[in-house]
């Protein structure tokens, strides 16, 4: 683990010309953890003792954007390789648990490194090799995430780092220190303080990473501070023998299942966040959750619109929940109709949700998934032979529609209607059959 793997020569580049100009320049953060780790960095981070305009002048003939005056932070673009300068700074103060006071710069590196958010980012290199004063290397290698100093004070002073922190445990598969941990715990309320945009990000990687069901059943308080509405599901015993697991326990197992894909991610942890609100029991004692799906549809829908979510992203996950108990029939007519309707990619993403929720309830998954895989064939095969699926692929448009004497909205409800009854196998895509039936509709 200590050995480097070979830096970006372009990034190298901005380092020399520091240098040459006279100024301490060094590689810092994620670019240095990753490479320790063997893994090539996706983006470089400098620190240098260099002011910002000291920056710009050394880097002349460069393309210099200035993203971040306020904090120290050039941009230089080293032949089409972004590389984010950033002046040595002083620990200060923050008042709004976000962003310091103000910032002090310094032309000490320890001082730099010291106010960092974890160890593993709190290394640097240069021409001399790594520099690591905190034992991040060790924790890398003991795979652990664990604060600089005091766990507390870093929280206290930008409450996204406790989010951070547990997207980076569930990113690399690492542990958190403990002490790191207790700390999370004590410091969630002050996730108040950020913005949602900040913690739609940072969850939503979290969310996307390998070890994230891991960390959401070590801390639900973190989820419950970020989506409140899972609140009820922690614990929920769900009374019913198709179950092994609680409310919230069954929706981090469904979200361990599904692939990583953000709008799949959030259905699968917020499919059943309507069960607790729709829970009866029967004359044996069986748990009963009659009409949970529309119910967690709509707490995911205001979930998801507190989180400032692509609209996109929230329209497919929302549909996902409300779409997740559909009974699936394993023949070309049902997938032809809900292939039509939900479109190819949110099919086979509603697909792989009722898997994992299958797998969920029990290890082999039940019944239900040799008939989800049935399904699954039967979508493939009837894909390959390219069908009807689409307004635009069928026989007839709108002008047919005008002339067989329909006008309005009447127009696309009645060729979303035979778009449906061709995708289903119950009319032919065949332009006279449906100028017929175009025709009895008016």
């Amino acid at each position: 683990m200590d050995t480097l793997t070979v830096w970006d020569p372009r990034a190298l580049a901005v380092l020399r010309r520091l240098e040459a100009a006279g100024h301490r320049a060094v590689l810092v953060g994620g670019c240095v953890r990753d490479s320790l780790l063997g893994l090539s960095p996706h983006d470089y981070d400098a620190a240098t003792s260099a002011l910002p305009a000291q920056i710009e002048a050394a880097c002349a003939g460069l393309k210099c954007l200035e993203t971040g005056l306020k904090h120290g932070t050039v941009t230089v673009l080293s032949d089409g390789l972004p590389v984010e300068v950033t002046t040595f700074r002083k620990e200060g103060t923050y008042s709004d648990h976000r962003h310091p006071d103000r910032v002090e710069f310094t032309d000490d590196l320890a001082q730099d490194l010291a106010r960092r958010d974890f160890t593993v980012n709190a290394m640097a290199w240069e021409a001399g090799g790594l520099v690591d004063l905190f034992g991040g290397q060790a924790d890398l290698k003991s795979r652990l995430v664990r604060c600089v100093g005091d766990p507390d004070r870093r929280f206290e002073e930008d409450a996204l780092r406790l989010l951070r922190g547990l997207r980076l445990a569930a990113q690399l598969a690492f542990t958190l220190h403990p002490d790191t941990a207790a700390a999370i715990r004590r410091r969630t309320p002050q996730l108040e303080h950020v913005a949602w945009e900040r913690i739609s990000a940072e969850f939503l990687r979290l969310l996307c990473s390998p070890g994230a069901g891991r960390v959401l059943l070590d801390f639900p308080e973190v989820a419950v501070q970020i989506i409140p509405e899972l609140a009820p599901a922690v614990g929920f015993d769900q009374k019913n023998p198709h179950h092994l697991y609680d409310v919230y326990t069954h929706s981090v197992k469904t979200l361990e299942q599904v692939p990583p894909r953000p709008a799949l991610r959030l259905a699968a942890l917020l499919h059943d966040v309507g069960k607790p609100g729709t829970f009866s029991q029967d004359s044996d004692g069986i748990g009963h959750f009659y009409g949970h799906p529309k119910v967690s549809a709509a707490l995911a829908d205001r979930a998801l619109d507190r989180l400032r979510l692509d609209h996109g992203v929230r329209e497919r996950a929302v549909t996902l929940v409300a779409r997740h108990d559909l009974p699936v029939e394993p023949s070309e007519q049902w997938e032809g109709r809900w292939l039509s309707r939900l479109g190819e990619e949110l099919f086979f993403d509603l697909l792989a949700l009722k898997r994992g929720d299958a797998l969920a309830c029990a290890p082999d998954g039940g019944e239900g998934l040799e008939r989800l895989e049935g399904a699954e064939a039967a979508a493939r095969a009837l894909l390959s032979r390219r069908p009807c699926l689409t307004l635009r692929d069928l026989a007839v448009n709108g002008h047919d529609a005008m002339a067989a004497g329909l006008s309005g909205p009447a127009i696309g409800r009645v060729l979303a209607s035979l778009l449906d009854r061709v995708a289903g196998g119950e009319l032919p895509n065949d332009r006279a059959v449906l100028l017929q039936a175009l025709a009895r509709k008016s």
